[in-house]
This record gives structure tokens, C-alpha cells and sequence, in this order.
């Protein structure tokens, strides 16, 4: 006789008939999104730079991305962010703390990441490498199965984000 796995949600009330499985999914993804964001403010603050808030932090390494200027707009974009005061407001708080650079071409600004930014990045990168990735299961979270997952999240998002459009038509 199989016992039945306990579900483990967040709202039971969001759990009940079927397809309850993603109410499971969405409790895991509260946790993981919060526990992401707790370790890139631990680790930022171990390479030498406390007090960036994760969306600072994920703004930095998106400017820093290929080494490319970036432009409000184009960071939003790739990183799915509708509120672009939040990110012109992150990107003014790097600049000041001379990790990014800012370069008027036209009517539109253009950021890139200066000497520190990249340097800080680098850090960041190698304590990501000591703290995060080397105590990954060598079995479990490799390869295909991390691209998989990432694929899966990025269904997801799409599929949230066509509910959102679907929720704010009512």
C-alpha cells in the first residue's frame, strides 16, 4: 500500500482540485525566490559591497552582461521588469556608488559597468563559484537537468504573464 506525499503548499485554499500540483510549484518558487534573494545580497555583501538591494544586484550583472551599453528599456526587458522607475531608480543608485557609468547618446542614456562594477562582478562571481556551485550535488544539478528546469521557468513565466494580461481585462 503506497502512502500519499504530504503536499506541501503555501495556501491549501489554492490546493484543492486539480491540477493542485502547481500550488506546490508556486510554494517552491516563493521559497527558492526568497532564498535567491537573501544569498545575492550575502554574497554581494561578502565580495565588498553591502547594502544593494537584489534588484540593484541583478541590475549590476545585467549591465555588466557582455560588456555591453544598456539602456533602461533593454535591462526591463530582459530581465521581465514592468516597474522601470525601480530599475532607473537602481541604475541612478550604481552610478553614484561608481559600479556603473552613464552616457547620454541623444535623447537616450546608455549605462555600462565601469572598472569597479566589473571588478565587483568578478568577485561576486568567484565567491558564487566557492559558496553556491561547489556545494552543488554533482548527480543532481548538472547540465541537461539545470536546462530543463530553466526551460520549465521560463514556460512559466510565460504562462504568468499571460494570466496577468487575462487578470487585469476583469
Amino acid at each position: 500500500m503506497s502512502e500519499e506525499r504530504q503536499r506541501i503548499v503555501s495556501s491549501r485554499h489554492l490546493a484543492e482540485g486539480p491540477c493542485w500540483e502547481m500550488s506546490e510549484l508556486e510554494y517552491g518558487l516563493i521559497v527558492a525566490h526568497n532564498a535567491f534573494y537573501r544569498w545575492m545580497a550575502k554574497c554581494m555583501a561578502a565580495a565588498g559591497m553591502e547594502g544593494l538591494s537584489p534588484l540593484e544586484i541583478l541590475v549590476l550583472h545585467n549591465t555588466n552582461h557582455r560588456d555591453r551599453a544598456k539602456r533602461v528599456g533593454d535591462i526591463c526587458f530582459l530581465l521581465n521588469i514592468e516597474d522601470t522607475h525601480t530599475v532607473t531608480y537602481a541604475l541612478r543608485k550604481l552610478v553614484k556608488l561608481d559600479l556603473l557609468t552613464a552616457e547620454k547618446r541623444g535623447k537616450e542614456v546608455f549605462y555600462i559597468t565601469s572598472s569597479e562594477g566589473r571588478d565587483l562582478c568578478d568577485r561576486y562571481r568567484t565567491l558564487r563559484q566557492q559558496c553556491f556551485l561547489q556545494g552543488l550535488p554533482p548527480s543532481d544539478m548538472e547540465g541537461e537537468v539545470l536546462r530543463d528546469a530553466a526551460a520549465l521557468l521560463r514556460r512559466l513565466s510565460g504562462q504568468y504573464d499571460q494570466a496577468s494580461r487575462a487578470a487585469a481585462s476583469f
